[in-house]
């Protein structure tokens, strides 16, 4: 999956924590994205199982598109926590880690996850 879909999915994942529902309005505030970048990934995700719409817009992760937006969010905690240990400033650490999140090996996550404990 693309690092943008992953994104998606993670941001859905975190405001569904924080309100009852998400909407692609509230994707998209969240994001800084515009309407129709939203809309368009939106249906991607949906054509792809990976969330399901609402007829009244509300938006939820499906089986199969939870544990991907789970994995993404675990990685972004744990490399930010990891960064800030080492002394980056939050903000910092918590914009690298968004970076990094994507593209770093599960042996290397997994290694610094263990590192943490």
């Amino acid at each position: 999956m693309k690092e943008s879909g992953e994104m998606y999915l993670e941001t859905i994942l975190v405001l569904s924590q924080k309100q009852p529902m998400v909407r692609a309005i509230d994707v998209g505030s969240e994001m800084g994205y515009s309407k129709p970048s939203v809309s368009r990934a939106m249906h991607l995700l949906k054509d792809r199982g990976l969330i399901d719409i609402a007829s009244d817009g509300a938006i939820t992760l499906t089986e199969t598109g939870r544990p991907i937006a789970e994995n993404i969010y675990d990685r972004h905690t744990v490399l930010t926590e990891a960064l800030v240990r080492i002394g980056v400033d939050e903000k910092t650490a918590a914009d690298d880690a968004c970076r990094v999140e994507h593209y770093i090996s599960d042996i290397t996550f997994q290694a610094i996850k263990e590192h943490l404990k």
